[in-house]
């Protein structure tokens, strides 16, 4: 038990387990990882449609295929922005607390996280949960990387949700064509290899078998001591509160997504079909070919024409076009549906504002803002553990055991500049201090402190010019003065000295 090849097995086997569909307690079927990204990439499956070639359908999804999954995962992470974090208690304004802000946005830098976090927060969005992985450079510095959940794999400490007790990484070396795993435990960290492209796992045996011990140059028979004495694996899960280890923003939603796809592909259908009068003659006699037996069409679609014939008990006529208005009313009825579930804001589906006023675009986006602030809960306490591990990595104990971090994100909702600057100016008549004012109005502490900067620079230059522009004191002043600083001088303790 808990051996490494134990880890490796059970690991493993639920890694490669959550790739693929499978039936729940109930008999319904969950999507796997895999059909999660393929929807998310606009590979939905195609629908089966009744009397239709499925190789005609198959065409037809070129055209039909509108993924309005990828708008319901898109929506929030645009918004979802980190600005900054603070360390240190929130009355603290030591030159130590800022230092630390001022390291974490370095170390953030570093890894040009200002690009991907929004990998680690699209994946947690669209495959439930994504991971940050903390590891020190060849510089000693730390190095965070985004992993995804189809090749990382953690096990939680038994009674806990947030202390992990392993962590596994799985992947194909594309260089050397073999299978990749590293097992990190709160101790050590266990590195493997096998030529075997596709592995399996029963998740019970203890046995390794294909995999060898791999060694490092630094490392001996393919075992480190974890410097960090914490498996360096921080999950982002998405939507806990449904599933304890997450739900896709589009999950609920890949139903509707299937009957918009259905209802585009009938509509496809009707238009090459029914969209188009079709004609018809009685009594009509139609010569063949008389190399190919085949009849000759004798009339031919042209508005430039009039169909005519000598025959008089000839009859032509036409058959009713098909109505394509229900068809387009199943699609917006859908949209509709999905706008209200996933609270999306129904101007990002139907990509029509008509007289619409400010407030009405704020309301509407309401469901969105909660959704995103709601995120930012989750999202902002792994970002803290993530940088208390990277200053666990430079050997900074107080910071990587400060819980009173705290992630600072950009403001979701959307406001106008004049929205910003009188809000300001009513917070500063409130008492607000001017940092904070300035982080409301949306700027990154990088931006503020050059700010600071800036502020002292200019009181300093606008003192200046206030004693240049100050009059100079003349002679009389100047014997003035100095008579009144030797009266001061001449005085005894209580006494006075004329002048």
């Amino acid at each position: 038990m808990e051996s490494p090849g134990w880890w490796l097995q059970r690991l493993g086997k639920k890694l490669l387990d959550e790739r693929d569909d499978h039936r729940d307690s109930d008999g319904e079927c969950e999507p796997g990882l895999d059909t999660l990204k393929r929807y998310a990439e606009n590979k939905a499956p195609l629908p089966h449609v009744p009397g239709v070639d499925p190789r005609e359908v198959a065409e037809w999804m070129k055209d039909a295929r509108t993924n309005w999954t990828s708008l319901v995962i898109d929506s929030p992470t645009e918004r979802l922005h980190v600005d900054g974090f603070r360390f240190g208690e929130p009355d603290d304004d030591s030159d130590s607390a800022k230092s630390s802000d001022k390291e974490a946005n370095r170390v953030w830098q570093e890894n040009s996280l200002d690009a991907d976090a929004d990998l680690v927060h699209y994946g947690a969005l669209s495959q439930r949960r994504a991971f940050a992985l903390v590891e020190r450079g060849d510089d000693g510095r730390p190095v965070i990387t985004h992993e995804t959940p189809r090749q990382v794999a953690v096990e939680h400490v038994q009674g806990s949700r947030r202390k992990l007790a392993a962590g596994l990484k799985l992947w194909r070396d594309d260089w050397t064509g073999n299978t990749r795993a590293t097992l990190w435990t709160p101790d050590r960290i266990f590195d493997f290899v096998t030529k075997t492209g596709t592995p399996s796992f029963s998740g019970r045996s203890a046995e390794l078998r294909g995999w060898d011990a791999f060694a490092l140059p630094t490392s001996t028979d393919g075992v480190r001591p974890n410097d960090l004495r914490d498996v360096p694996l921080v999950p982002f899960i998405n939507r806990r509160n449904r599933r304890l280890s997450g739900f896709a923003e589009h999950e609920d939603v890949l139903s509707i997504q299937n009957r918009i796809t259905l209802s585009l592909i009938n509509l496809i259908a009707a238009m090459k079909y029914g969209a188009f009068r079709q004609r018809w003659a009685a009594g009509l006699e139609v010569d063949e070919d008389p190399v190919t037996g085949q009849k000759i069409q004798p009339f031919q679609l042209d508005i430039r024409k009039l169909w005519t014939t000598d025959d008089p008990e000839v009859k032509f006529g036409e058959f009713s076009a098909t109505d394509l208005k229900p068809y387009v009313a199943a699609v917006e009825s859908a949209v509709q549906d999905l706008a209200a579930i996933s609270r999306t804001p129904p101007h990002y589906l139907i990509g029509a504002v008509v007289n619409v006023s400010g407030d009405a675009l704020k309301a509407a986006e309401t469901g969105l803002v909660s959704k995103v602030l709601d995120r930012q809960r989750n999202f902002g306490e792994s970002w803290e553990q993530t940088m208390r591990l990277a200053f666990r990595v430079l050997g900074d104990e107080q910071r990587a055991t400060a819980y009173t971090a705290e992630t600072v994100w950009r403001d979701p909702e959307s406001r106008s500049i004049a929205e910003l600057a009188d809000a300001a100016v009513k917070k500063e008549a409130a008492g607000v201090p001017w940092r904070q004012r300035m982080e409301d109005m949306g700027y990154t502490p990088a931006e503020i402190s050059r700010m600071e900067v800036d502020r002292a620079a200019d009181a300093i230059n606008a003192q200046a010019a206030a004693d240049a522009a100050a009059p100079q004191p003349t002679s009389l002043d100047a014997a003035r003065t100095a008579r009144d600083q030797r009266s001061v001088i001449g005085r005894g303790d209580g006494g006075t000295v004329a002048a």
